[in-house]
């Protein structure tokens, strides 16, 4: 069995803190959201557009590098049954408890007169978001992380079985590390050939761009899990050649969007800062966080938790915050402390204490 790699654990920890500052970033960034403050910050845009760029497709290549030790020590049948266990209940309780009370504080803001959150609950159950109130809200996550996973069994099980063509790869990567930026070339078509003409929805349902887009990290994750040792060596090696090409990709990217219109340049450039700043972090994790801690046990298990439950803590903060005279700091503070300490309450008193709780929220 593969050595436990403790950076991806801090990697993933790191990120979903990350993420979960973003969505407060959401809350006083300009751009279109569930609630907004009375006031914006401009200058915010900059941080934001740089870590949206892979803040999601590294969870997918984790997730992906994940499926790979998961599946190493069960058979197909037993993989499905574990990712439905671990996804679809979280989600499931996700959409029944944790998004209707966003969707009722958005209505709210919207002027509608529910008198209380239960006179609002069976209108949640009514029409598609936005138009209508049902919603998996930010969890949408999950049902594509379990979509890839269940169609993925037996591709993944074929690369099991088939070590030839993983050594192949383990050598070619061993020799050229730079063959990695090979994985450019997909992400580069997806751009080229969906992203102009499916939008985003994260409905699944018609959102073919993102789930190729995002699944091309989830199978770039397995793929490099299954010559583990190798690609290791490979990122670190390329660690500051990435840093280095991730640092003129993304101005050179953000110049093009504001001046240049290219169906070939603007993908190409976007592909390799992506890929360029999810090597970067790979890398110099490698280099800084491949040790154990208690704290990192202790993190790693209320992560889930966290994800599913940020948003609606977030939310509820904001729609008391928002109209409020306070300054701008002063509300991103409450909110960014208010979110991780309502989080961290939920799990260490109820979630984590409460036997049956604890596979509602994906925590084993």
């Amino acid at each position: 069995m593969a050595e436990r790699k403790y950076e991806l654990d801090w990697i993933r920890v790191i990120v979903f803190d990350i993420l979960i500052i973003y969505h407060v970033g959401m809350f006083f960034v300009p751009w279109d959201w569930e609630l907004k403050n009375n006031e914006t910050i401009e200058w915010l845009e900059w941080p934001m557009v740089f870590i949206n760029r892979w803040r999601l497709p590294i969870l997918f290549l984790i997730s992906g590098m994940g499926t790979k030790f998961a599946m190493s020590k069960r058979n197909g049948w037993q993989f499905v049954f574990e990712r439905w266990r671990r996804l679809f209940w979280p989600l499931l309780i996700g959409i029944l408890v944790v998004v209707p009370p966003q969707v009722y504080l958005v209505r709210l803001s919207q002027g509608y007169a529910y008198s209380s959150f239960w006179q609002f609950y069976p209108d949640f159950f009514s029409g598609i978001y936005p138009q209508g109130n049902f919603s998996w809200g930010h969890l949408w996550f999950l049902p594509y992380l379990l979509l890839m996973s269940l169609v993925s069994t037996p591709l993944f099980t074929y690369f099991r079985k088939n070590d030839a063509i993983m050594g192949k790869f383990a050598k070619l990567v061993k020799k050229k590390p730079v063959v990695l930026y090979l994985f450019v070339v997909p992400l580069f078509l997806v751009e080229v050939f969906l992203e102009p003409y499916y939008p985003i929805n994260h409905a699944l349902i018609g959102d073919w761009y993102a789930l190729a887009h995002y699944y091309l990290f989830f199978l770039f994750g397995y793929l490099m899990a299954s010559v583990n040792q190798e690609v290791w060596g490979a990122i670190r090696k390329l660690r500051f050649y990435t840093l280095g090409i991730g640092m003129i990709a993304f101005p050179v990217l953000l110049w093009m969007w504001d001046n240049y219109l290219s169906i070939f340049w603007i993908p190409l450039i976007a592909s390799l800062n992506i890929w360029s700043w999810i090597l970067v972090i790979l890398g110099f994790g490698s280099i800084f966080l491949n040790k154990n801690s208690r704290l990192l046990k202790y993190r790693n298990r209320a992560v889930y938790p966290f994800y599913i439950l940020h948003q609606t803590i977030t939310l509820i903060l904001g729609y008391y915050l928002m109209n409020s005279p306070i300054s701008l700091g002063l509300k991103a503070i409450i909110m960014i402390f208010g979110t991780f300490g309502g989080c961290w309450l939920l799990y260490e008193l109820l979630i984590r204490r409460i036997f049956f709780l604890r596979p509602l929220f994906g925590v084993k």
